[in-house]
């Protein structure tokens, strides 16, 4: 009951404000790629405009209010807290606040059906942006069409003079472009996209072993502009960095000016980031939530990244949640990806990952080289004893497994836990 009052006040609020500031709101969502969109959008627009951009992932009935009243962090259960959060939001009604943004760059996450018309009735969009539409949070909405008409509501609801951004080589997508009234700009990689990248080499330090990032070509209407994105491992970051593209077309931003500010991007905590490892090792660190479309691409770029010989590729994979029905068919799907992309050793952390164990066993992964725990701490310490020199780890899990342990117990520097991996809060530090 009290959280429903806090949801009702905090959207009542919210709604008043963007009545009364009248700024740009570019909503983001998707499957897949949604906080990291987010930010290469906030890196473009900042160069030109006054930006505001969710928190963290402050994408839901609080985080989104949050964002529009410019708190940064959530009061919790902190009723003085949230008495400051109220007295902001009035002062912001009352007196008529200069420095308001004119911009506000929201992420819009969808864990049940209706969240997305929640978010976009409390904030409404100038500009949508829709990453991906794949299998996750599948548990609530049962199947990928129902994931698929949740998602399509952020650009369903766009006016005529507003603008869909989407994502061309994701074919369920391209699917719900019709849905609206809006103007269509589309990126990717694939042939066919208005905006679209070309070229894509991964580059690596003296030693041929470390990436250092990526570059990549983009064509937008005959023009073509080199990019250059620090710490990137893979093409996964690449629909990132051509959606801010695209929005910052939108505003009159030339692609030259947007790579440059791309520049300046680098992948966020938990989000496929480059870490050394103790024995001087790698990590790749995507251990802020995990689906099927993601853990496979984070597989993929495991095994793309060359290793010094006789050192190991080891997948360290945590559960991944919510997918209701298709967990079984998910996980088992994982465990074939690990065979087929010759992963040396498969580490499971979680129930449902056994699955991920079994199907590799079946798939003709060697039982020795596969490990099984019940929690990220027991893997952690297993994994420490078992890493040599010049090792890379893929570490990757949903946010219930708690897989970041596992980096912080195997990383170099532990001491910068708190400014290099996910969940450091003392909020979760304390959870199991």
């Amino acid at each position: 009951m009290l959280i429903s009052i806090l949801h009702y006040f905090l959207k009542k609020f919210s709604s008043a404000i963007i009545r009364k500031y009248h700024p740009d709101v570019i909503g983001i969502t998707g499957s897949v790629g949604k906080t990291s969109a987010k930010e290469a959008i906030r890196m473009v627009l900042e160069s030109r405009f006054d930006v505001r951009a969710s928190a963290k992932n402050y994408n839901n009935q609080v985080g989104v209010p949050l964002t529009i009243i410019g708190v940064a962090k959530t009061p919790g259960h902190s009723i003085l807290g949230w008495f400051m959060v109220f007295a902001q939001a009035l002062r912001l009604l009352i007196v008529r606040d200069a420095n308001y943004p004119k911009t506000l760059v929201l992420e819009m996450g969808a864990d049940r059906p209706g969240d997305i018309q929640y978010l976009t009735e409390m904030a409404p969009c100038t500009v949508g942006v829709l990453t991906a539409i794949s299998h996750a949070h599948t548990e609530f909405f049962k199947t990928i069409k129902k994931i698929a008409q949740e998602k399509r509501i952020i650009i369903s609801h766009l006016r005529r003079d507003g603008f869909a951004v989407l994502n061309f080589d994701n074919e369920l997508v391209m699917e719900e472009a019709g849905a609206t009234k809006a103007e269509v700009l589309t990126y990717g990689l694939k042939e066919g996209a208005a905006i679209r990248a070309t070229d894509v080499n991964v580059l690596c330090d003296a030693s041929g072993f470390r990436p250092t990032g990526l570059n990549f070509k983009v064509h937008y209407k005959g023009n073509i502009v080199p990019v250059f994105l620090p710490g990137a491992l893979s093409e996964s970051l690449i629909p990132s960095a051509l959606a801010a593209i695209a929005v910052g077309s939108i505003f009159g931003i030339n692609l030259v000016e947007a790579a440059e500010s791309l520049r300046q991007f680098v992948s966020l905590p938990g989000h496929l980031r480059l870490l050394s490892g103790i024995k001087n090792t790698l990590l790749i660190d995507d251990t802020y939530n995990s689906s099927p479309v993601a853990a496979k691409a984070a597989l993929d770029t495991l095994a793309s990244i060359p290793v010094p010989a006789g050192s190991e590729r080891y997948a360290v994979l945590g559960d991944m949640l919510e997918l209701g029905p298709e967990t079984e068919t998910a996980h088992r799907e994982i465990g074939f990806k690990v065979a087929e992309l010759g992963i040396d050793f498969l580490i499971t952390v979680g129930e449902a990952s056994k699955i991920t164990a079994a199907a590799a066993r079946e798939a003709g992964f060697e039982e020795h080289r596969i490990a099984r725990f019940d929690n990220s701490a027991a893997a952690g310490k297993f994994l420490q004893e078992q890493l040599n020199t010049g090792d890379i780890i893929l570490v990757k899990g949903s946010q219930g497994s708690r897989m970041e342990k596992i980096v912080k117990e195997v990383m170099a520097e532990p001491l910068e836990a708190a400014t290099l991996l996910v969940r450091q809060e003392e909020s979760w530090m304390n959870k199991p």
